[in-house]
């Protein structure tokens, strides 16, 4: 990876600052408020070691190749001070800690294939937490306190987002994209966890998504949907985890037609690739401040 030049550190005054001040966040946090709710982005550079090792002594695991340990997405309404934020933190720390979810690399199987009945461990394989980095993590909610001294809360709902509503071109008033964090999984796939937020006049979206993709192996994308009516003040969250084995995925884009060239680059679009995948959770939840 190229060296980021001292001009492009976004307010961090020296690479090996270990954390970046107070002022260091305030001067790369973008803010809109739209109505009576602020949606705030920030991004920085990749995380120095210092915090690398600090937020892996925390969270009990090794961290990705790239950590952008102060990125954030916030939505925020303000009469209320209820909040949902999505921080490289608690994403990492949703991620599974022990060996329950742990996936292999393809050549791992075939290797144990070939000495059945040993008791022989793939050390460089096998890793003791999912080292897919495929986390749960749909977010993180402060409640604040409504008129009423009850704090906000999202429960189970059928509430739909209005997928033709966001569909219409009205003019986009805030809009950013956030990485939180990325792996390459030892060279065998990629693991990313990203936001994109746009604001338009009446509504707003938020997606928080995990592009997981093990070569060989499997597929995985894991959407949270944020969505906020600025007039009815109802916001919805909707969870969706889809999957599939990486050769199902691989045989349906050339059954679409798609030349090699064109599997290859469609193996790294998580818009291509979810299409093919199968729900494997879904859930939605709703709160209103009105």
């Amino acid at each position: 990876m190229a060296e980021i030049p001292p001009s492009k550190m976004s307010h961090v005054t020296s690479p090996n600052e270990p954390f970046p001040s107070r002022d260091a966040l305030d001067a790369a946090t973008k803010s809109h408020t739209q109505n009576r709710f602020r949606i705030s982005t920030r991004k920085l550079p990749i995380s120095t070691s210092g915090v690398i090792d600090d937020l892996s002594a925390r969270l009990g695991i090794p961290m990705p190749e790239m950590i952008f340990g102060d990125n954030l997405v916030s939505v925020t309404h303000l009469p209320s001070a209820w909040s949902i934020s999505f921080n490289t933190p608690d994403a990492l720390d949703a991620v599974d800690k022990t060996d329950r979810n742990m996936l292999k690399v393809a050549y791992a199987r075939d290797w144990e294939s070939t000495r059945e009945g040993t008791t022989q461990k793939i050390k460089e394989v096998v890793k003791p937490y999912d080292w897919s980095y495929s986390t749960t993590y749909a977010g993180t909610v402060s409640p604040g306190t409504g008129d009423d001294g009850q704090q906000h809360a999202f429960k189970p709902s059928q509430a739909q987002i209005p997928i033709e509503l966001l569909k219409r071109r009205d003019p986009i008033l805030f809009f950013d994209e956030v990485v939180l964090y990325e792996s390459e999984l030892d060279d065998n796939g990629i693991s990313i966890y990203s936001a994109k937020v746009r604001v338009h006049e009446h509504r707003m979206l938020l997606l928080c998504r995990l592009f997981m993709r093990l070569d060989n192996v499997l597929v995985r994308i894991r959407d949270t949907r944020i969505y906020v009516d600025f007039e009815t003040e109802e916001v919805i969250r909707e969870y969706t985890a889809k999957e599939a084995s990486f050769e199902h995925v691989k045989r349906a884009l050339r059954m679409q037609g798609h030349l090699p060239d064109d599997v290859t680059i469609g193996l790294r679009d998580p818009n291509t690739l979810d299409p093919l995948l199968s729900v494997v959770d879904h859930r939605t939840e709703s709160l209103s401040f009105r």
